[in-house]
């Protein structure tokens, strides 16, 4: 497996909308919900999990699409359509970046696969740790720390 180097870069399918993380990650994931089969158009959704202040859009301008509330919004190229990255209650100092648009994602393999209740029946991921819907939120500061962990 490939290493992760700081910074990442990494764009939509077209490469209007270009972006930039600074900081290390703090999880990987794979999501099975239905929402996620329908917004990438496969068996699951890829994230890589950055710190909000590690984060920056540096080419281009995201339109939302798919989330539009309070719980979240998908962030997508108005050109081509990609769904690039999600911020969930900007409060909380996070925001999910989809894996495949970071322009080396060789690095990435699941740590967490949530939303296991609503997988389709073959697809599988590598991820250490499964859950059913979402790890409750007690068990995040395990996880986090055992990711950063597993990072050296």
């Amino acid at each position: 497996m490939a290493e992760m180097t700081l910074p990442m870069e990494g764009g939509c399918r077209c490469g209007k909308l270009r972006f930039r993380v600074s900081k290390p990650p703090m999880l990987t994931l794979a999501c099975h919900c239905t929402g996620c089969q329908k917004m990438s158009a496969s068996a699951y959704s890829l994230t890589v999990v950055v710190p909000s202040d590690g984060f920056e859009v540096t080419q281009g301008e995201p339109v939302i699409g798919g989330l539009h509330g309070e719980q979240g919004r998908h962030h997508h190229c108005d050109w081509c359509k990609s769904w690039v990255f999600t911020r969930i209650h900007p409060e909380q100092g996070f925001l999910n970046v989809r894996a495949t648009m970071l322009d080396d994602p060789s690095w990435f393999v699941p740590f967490v696969e949530v939303y296991k209740s609503e997988a389709l029946p073959w697809a599988t991921t590598p991820a250490k740790h499964s859950y059913e819907t979402f790890p409750e939120m007690a068990d995040y500061p395990t996880l986090l720390g055992e990711f950063a962990a597993s990072r050296g």
